[in-house]
This record gives C-alpha cells, sequence and structure tokens, in this order.
C-alpha cells in the first residue's frame, strides 16, 4: 500500500474545465471578431471627437449674426440704453403699423419680410425698457409684451396662409396693444 500512495499523490489528474473556450488556442475568425470590435470602438470615439471639434470650431460661424439670415438672436443690445429704446419704440412701432398698406395690397410674402423685420427691432425696445423697469413695474409691460408679439405670429401665420379676414383681426390687435403701452410709457 505504500507503493500505490506516492503514485496517487503524484499524479495529477487532468481537471474538466466547464468552458472549454480558454483552452482551446483563438482562431483567426475570433481574432479578426475583436480586431473589428476595437477598430469600431476606436473610429466612433475618433467619430465622436471630431464631431465635437467641429462644432467648437464653427459654432461661431454658426450663430454669428451675419450669417443669422434674417434671425435676430438677441433680446436686449448690449449698447442699448433704456433712454434710447423708449425714444427709438415709437419709430419701431410705426415701421411695424407700416405693414399694413402691404397687408392690403395681398402682397403676402413681402408683408411677411417686413413684419419680421419690424417687429424684431420693437421686440428688442420693449424687452430693453421692461429690463430696466422696477419689478412691480413689469407684469403690466410683459402681458403687453405678449399681446403684440402673439398676434404679430399669428399675423404672420395668417399672411403666409393668405387669411384676410385673420389677418385684419390680428392687426386690429396689434394696434390695439401698442395703444396701451404707449398710454403705459
Amino acid at each position: 500500500m505504500v507503493a500505490i500512495r506516492p503514485l496517487v499523490s503524484q499524479a495529477n489528474p487532468p481537471r474538466i474545465s466547464p468552458n472549454f473556450s480558454h483552452h482551446i488556442k483563438p482562431s483567426l475568425e475570433s481574432r479578426e471578431i475583436t480586431l473589428k470590435a476595437l477598430h469600431s470602438k476606436l473610429s466612433r470615439r475618433v467619430g465622436a471627437i471630431a464631431t465635437l471639434a467641429s462644432v467648437l470650431l464653427a459654432g461661431d460661424a454658426i450663430f454669428n449674426k451675419e450669417f443669422a439670415n434674417g434671425l435676430d438672436f438677441s433680446l436686449v443690445a448690449p449698447e442699448q440704453t433704456i433712454e434710447e429704446a423708449e425714444i427709438e419704440i415709437r419709430g419701431h412701432a410705426r415701421e411695424l403699423l407700416e405693414v399694413k398698406a402691404l397687408l392690403d395690397s395681398e402682397s403676402w410674402k413681402v408683408a411677411q419680410k417686413e413684419l419680421r423685420r419690424s417687429s424684431a427691432r420693437l421686440r428688442q425696445d420693449l424687452f430693453t425698457i421692461i429690463q430696466g423697469k422696477p419689478g412691480r413695474e413689469r407684469p403690466p409691460l410683459r402681458k403687453l409684451y405678449e399681446d403684440i408679439f402673439t398676434n404679430v405670429s399669428h399675423l404672420d401665420f395668417a399672411a403666409r396662409d393668405e387669411n384676410a379676414s385673420l389677418v385684419r383681426e390680428c392687426y386690429k390687435n396689434i394696434v390695439v396693444a401698442l395703444d396701451d403701452l404707449f398710454s403705459i410709457i
């Protein structure tokens, strides 16, 4: 019995693993799949970095006022004072009301362009005035601001749809709101 015992203790029986894949050398196909996955992750990262860099570099050009074809993103002109806004608001309101001639002649596209141009200036002036007023004086001005520019938007859509009756109604609402505004200012 003594002779058998050293043989059994020295022998290492092979262990059978439930997962045989780690004992098998990776095939060429599995290496290609691993390389493709690595390349895919790398190319996604490079793509994301390139996209982010292009957005950051092109952001200035995209949001530059010179390239914003008719869209004015600023509400308050940094160089405009409240006094200047109060002086200019009447002229810009007059320009907005002069759109009536274009609306009456049913020059819809030209009227829309002029409406957008003049309302942007009026919006900037009115917003500057609202920001300069004390807190207790702002709510009625904000309400008039909302009334004016909601009707300007509706008027723009009505002109697009060539709906003459809705155009007249929106224009009348704008006139009433501007009269209320000038009685407060």
